[in-house]
């Protein structure tokens, strides 16, 4: 299912089966002369409708313009960077919606700077925002005080359980520590290029690495489908199991 294409009925089904509502996080940002700039959107797109053939997920629309700083390339580079604190901000009141319709099984799934889990600025603004929203809209509906009233009093005998509400919302890698180590992980590389192949060929042409040269992308020359193949088919098992 995805969530653009779906009638109030299919958003019901969703809620009710807490059927999980999947958001990919990218960016539009500089992965040299060869890398599309939606590299990032891409892997995580890519995955997702593959883990639809196995899973039951409904697909929220993308987020591509988000922190992407420019560390990589300039602000003439191409790269769109949205300022921290202003992209925590819009992805609160994305939250505080899908958690008011009545979602409580979302999911937010990111590629860009995840080197081992690090949490770099735009994975903080998610989690960041995820929480207050969880925390704003538990006020708005149970009142202050919800926490240490009688009604919670099994609070913690239920963090690891459905009833969590800190868990309605997780955010997540395309690729865990453990698959990256078996794999290998780089920007506009090797391993980013090759499984940008597999999932979409037409956004990576390899002719194009030497019309600007960068330490980065030197090893994008061994970039191929097969390697890609196998990063993909590495992360959908990882994501099979995280997304639940």
């Amino acid at each position: 299912m995805i969530l653009d294409h779906s009638f109030p009925r299919e958003s019901k089904y969703v809620q009710e089966n807490n059927i999980p509502l999947v958001i990919p996080a990218g960016t539009v940002e500089y992965h040299g002369p060869h890398c599309s700039f939606g590299c990032d959107t891409l892997v995580v797109e890519g995955l997702i409708k593959k883990l639809m053939e196995k899973k039951e997920l409904m697909l929220a629309p993308s987020i591509s313009y988000s922190p992407s700083s420019y560390a990589v390339g300039d602000s003439k580079s191409g790269t769109v960077h949205i300022e921290e604190r202003a992209f925590e901000n819009y992805v609160y009141y994305i939250f505080m919606s899908l958690l008011s319709a009545g979602y409580r099984n979302i999911y937010v799934v990111i590629h860009h700077q995840f080197e081992q889990e690090c949490e770099m600025p735009m994975t903080l603004c998610y989690r960041l925002a995820a929480k207050r929203a969880t925390m704003m809209y538990l006020e708005q509906t149970l009142g202050q005080g919800w926490w240490g009233s009688d009604d919670y009093s099994s609070y913690y005998e239920q963090l690891e359980g459905d009833n969590n509400p800190f868990n309605w919302i997780k955010v997540i890698p395309t690729m865990s520590t453990e698959v990256q180590n078996a794999t290998g992980y780089d920007h506009a590389g090797k391993f980013e290029c090759s499984i940008l192949m597999s999932l979409y060929p037409d956004c990576v042409d390899l002719s194009r690495i030497s019309e600007r040269p960068h330490w980065f992308t030197e090893s994008a020359s061994g970039a191929s489908r097969e390697l890609g193949d196998r990063m993909v088919k590495l992360s959908l098992e990882y994501l099979e199991k995280a997304i639940k």
